[in-house]
């Protein structure tokens, strides 16, 4: 075989590999599709019913964290003041 039958068996070889990978991959990706859409049909998932207790005003958390906050940096203060 001369140097040009090696290069076109070679380019022929390399893009039937190319074709090969890319037509497995987008099979790959339709059949991925295929079954979340199936599973989307069969098993939906629940709706959250808002309840009052996971609906409560920000201000809410800050009151609660107020008195930490302050005692962080009343202890971070007490620590820098023994070094």
């Amino acid at each position: 075989m001369t140097n040009a039958e090696l290069f076109s068996e070679g380019l022929n070889l390399m893009f039937a590999g190319m074709g090969f990978v890319i037509f497995f991959l987008l099979a790959l990706i339709y059949a991925i599709s295929f079954i979340s859409s199936l599973i989307n049909r069969y098993f939906p998932e629940p709706i959250p019913s808002p309840t009052p207790k996971t609906i409560q005003p920000a201000v809410d958390d800050l009151e609660r964290l107020r008195p930490v906050i302050a005692a962080a940096i009343a202890h971070h203060r007490r620590m820098k003041g023994q070094n």
